[in-house]
């Protein structure tokens, strides 16, 4: 392949700034489809576009400069709304038909935080769930009643219309959507790369249940670490709480302040993880894969993974397997409707 067919091949992200522009929402983008790392192939073309090219303001005071137009939707495959201020201000008239012209089209429609409200507007969101920052989710279901506003979780995966809930939560979505183009392993080198912590499942709560931070001696870090460890051994409640030193009611509790889900769910999810990966890296049968990660069997691998997933084992590494060189499969309407790949089931 040419330069200029692997150019064309490359995935094209454009993020859409309002004025002013928040940055921390753009960096969220920015550090997951624009940053180029050492030893780890190079999937997306990162640029951005306003509706008036040139100084766009910012909250912190310094205007960033922005040379392309609303012009950089039309050729857009995801197109990312970091943000908007004041939330819930009328945007223009051309943004909401450019974003509506890139989605009928298929492009996948992103937004972070209070970029929502923008979607909301061009109608991208009727008769859908959504989220938002946690303190405008009231504002977001007063004003917006066609759409379901979902206060607690980190983000909302359409496939093709995706919404995060405030500021970091935009990490995860962005993070999520890398493992859904090009699977668990290489999302995970990109957040290893960003020192960020194994992912957050877009089910999450957005805040902890008791706003007080843990103590240094209440944080459940190390027994994750050592969970994440022993996947293949059968880990019950009890034996969490024992490695612990707490009690069964207490780890639950903690869990819930600090991670938003129960034990039980929480180490699902990491074998699930797990599964993803020796499914995307390695050759190995379904049962050997499933006894790796603590399911036990084929059988439950297979019924745990279509839940979690909707697809199948076999089906995902048909997707994702082997080395991944290739560009984002498809996001358009008919693409994934789950919070997951969802590869075609044989």
């Amino acid at each position: 392949m040419d330069a200029s067919a692997a150019n064309a091949a490359r995935h094209r992200v454009v993020a859409l700034l309002g004025a002013p522009q928040a940055p921390f929402e753009l960096a969220c983008a920015a550090e997951v489809f624009g940053a180029e790392r050492a030893g780890l192939p190079s999937h997306y073309d990162f640029t951005l576009c306003t509706q008036a090219p040139g100084p766009v303001p910012t909250t912190l005071g310094v205007p960033l400069t922005v040379d392309t137009g609303l012009e950089a939707l039309e050729r857009a495959d995801t197109v990312v709304v970091p943000g908007w201020q004041p939330p819930g201000s009328p945007v223009p008239p051309p943004v909401l038909d450019a974003l509506r012209t890139a989605h009928a089209r298929g492009a996948r429609i992103v937004s972070i935080c209070t970029g929502a409200f923008v979607l909301a507007q061009a109608g991208l969101l009727d008769g859908r769930r959504a989220t938002t920052h946690w303190g405008r989710t009231a504002q977001l279901a007063a004003e917006y009643p066609a759409l379901t506003v979902d206060r607690d979780v980190l983000y909302v995966d359409h496939g093709d219309v995706a919404t995060s809930a405030g500021s970091g939560a935009g990490i995860d979505l962005c993070l999520h959507l890398l493992r859904r183009d090009h699977g668990a392993a290489y999302a995970a080198q990109v957040a290893r790369h960003m020192v960020l912590p194994p992912h957050r499942e877009g089910s999450q709560l957005q805040y902890a249940a008791v706003p007080a931070p843990a103590r240094a001696d209440e944080s459940l870090a190390p027994l994750l670490e050592w969970a994440e460890g022993h996947l293949g051994e059968r880990l019950t409640l009890e034996d969490l709480a024992a490695r612990a030193g707490l009690s069964g009611r207490t780890l639950a509790r903690r869990f819930t302040e600090q991670l938003g889900t129960s034990p039980g769910q929480w180490l699902l999810a990491r074998r699930i993880d797990a599964a993803r990966a020796l499914l995307e890296q390695t050759d190995l049968p379904v049962e050997a894969v499933a006894v790796r990660v603590g399911l036990a069997s084929a059988v439950n691998l297979r019924r745990r993974f279509h839940t979690a997933l909707g697809t199948t084992p076999g089906a995902y590494r048909r997707t994702f397997g082997g080395a991944r060189t290739d560009q984002p499969r498809g996001h358009g309407p008919g693409g994934p409707r789950r919070s997951s790949p969802r590869p075609a089931q044989r």
